[in-house]
């Protein structure tokens, strides 16, 4: 089972930073994370979402392959190549894995301009290690929604908000 956290940031910056420091932490496996993305609204109000993983493009290259190396054996390795890449296109376009985009963008509508929020599916970590490194953080978030214990989202909370 994984947590969901959502930080809400006055800038459009703090949250890809934030980001940057989590993938760290997970290679460093204090963290195990299903989905991490940064939504950012810009100053004409325009919201965006930062996947950390582009599904278009990993769906392009892996059906790319896999139709070469099938067009390979009915001797039309480019023809196949073409069909796996659009079809992988498509696929990894159309497949939403992870935080619903649309709760997110609905969220963001609420942001001010300039603000950006970092949410996060957390499935397992090492929380007084992650929590101290998160304190370069501090005063610098606001805890928008946690799937989080009571115990757990009030010791975020005093990182995170203090």
């Amino acid at each position: 089972m994984s947590d969901l956290v959502a930080v809400l940031f006055d800038d459009e910056h703090t949250a890809l930073e934030m980001r940057a420091e989590l993938a760290k932490l997970q290679k460093e496996y204090l963290i195990e994370m299903d989905d991490v993305v940064v939504v950012t609204k810009d100053a004409e109000g325009k919201i965006k979402l930062h996947q950390a993983v582009n599904l278009t493009a990993a769906g392009a290259l892996s059906g790319g392959f896999w139709g070469m190396l099938i067009g390979m054996i009915f001797f039309n390795p480019l023809l196949g190549l073409a069909l796996g890449a659009g079809a992988g296109a498509i696929s990894g376009k159309l497949a939403d894995i992870g935080i619903d985009d649309k709760m997110m963008k609905d969220m963001a509508e609420s942001f001010k301009p300039g603000n950006s929020a970092l949410f996060v599916l957390v499935r397992k970590m090492t929380a007084d290690k992650v929590l101290d490194d998160l304190k370069a953080f501090a005063g610098k978030g606001k805890i928008l929604r946690t799937s989080l214990t009571k115990d757990r989202e009030d010791e975020l909370r005093k990182v995170l908000e203090a």
